[in-house]
């Protein structure tokens, strides 16, 4: 098993790819924190991975809150003896980002507020910071460890109505190349992830909302990768464990000398591709004097 012995702290992981990583991270022998500001999710997560014999905690915590997720860090090992692996993952979208869905309405970037974007800032930037710094003496103390960030496609490349969740993201990039430079004489690796696709609904639902388990392209309904824009064409949807299992790979011993790296998981070529479309893309009868 990949991660036999070790200890992980997982933020975000009540819904999502957080929850689906704890479920893998315990299935490859590790011991793993289940921290989720919503403690019925925290909860309920727990009871899938102690149903598949997996050894585990719940703890509620709010990531933009530092005493919260440096009291979290400290049960963790408190309870385990120790913390090998610290992953940022909680995150939120910037209000109106759901708007495409009809889930919210759409708001202009110049209508949004302080209170907004210190929201937004707080828990997937300030998050990210707080987290590493409550693991960092542990991991020190370990003689090394890893710290994981979920970052986002939109750290890379513009999406629509998000502004405030790109720069974020982006921040989230550049704090994990900057900290590891400065970690890497202790031993300590950090990378994020990027994923483009295969991430879930519950991110852009209303707190709360039922955990749907599944990727966006899974609830779409029947799949059709001649139809789907992801340039790379497998016979299934990408799923949550498509990322999860690349989170996996970052925080094993199989990436021991990848260090300041954002990785895209799941992007099957979508971020390769440029945005105009070349005759191959469309129907060539359809395209004047196309042969």
């Amino acid at each position: 098993m990949k991660l036999e012995g070790k200890v992980a702290l997982i933020t975000g992981a009540g819904s999502g790819l957080g929850r689906q990583a704890a479920q893998l991270f315990t299935a490859e022998g590790a011991k793993v924190a289940i921290v989720d500001i919503d403690a019925d999710r925290a909860e309920q997560t727990l009871k899938l991975v102690e149903q598949q014999g997996g050894d585990a905690i719940a703890i509620t915590a709010d990531v933009a809150v530092k005493d919260q997720i440096t009291a979290a860090v400290n049960a963790t090992v408190d309870q385990f003896g120790k913390l090998n692996i610290a992953w940022a993952n909680a995150g939120i979208v910037s209000r109106g980002g759901a708007a495409a869905l009809g889930l919210e309405e759409a708001v202009e970037f110049e209508d949004l507020t302080e209170s907004d974007w210190e929201h937004v800032l707080g828990v997937n930037l300030s998050g990210v910071v707080y987290t590493a710094q409550a693991a960092i003496p542990h991991l020190k103390a370990n003689g090394g460890g890893t710290i994981l960030a979920t970052s986002s496609a939109a750290s890379l490349v513009a999406y629509p109505k998000i502004a405030m969740y790109c720069a974020t993201k982006a921040g989230v990039n550049g704090l994990v190349r900057a900290l590891s430079l400065d970690l890497g004489r202790y031993g300590i690796r950090v990378n994020a992830i990027a994923p483009t696709h295969g991430m879930s609904p519950n991110f852009l639902m209303p707190p709360g909302a039922p955990v749907v388990g599944q990727s966006y392209e899974e609830v779409a309904g029947p799949w059709n990768c001649t139809a789907s824009p992801i340039p790379l064409k497998v016979p299934r949807p990408p799923s949550l464990l498509d990322n999860a299992k690349v989170a996996l790979f970052l925080v094993s011993d199989d990436s021991a000398y990848i260090s300041g790296a954002t990785i895209g998981a799941t992007d099957g070529g979508t971020l390769a591709r440029v945005g105009m479309w070349f005759p191959e893309d469309l129907n060539p009868e359809a395209v004047p004097n196309a042969n």
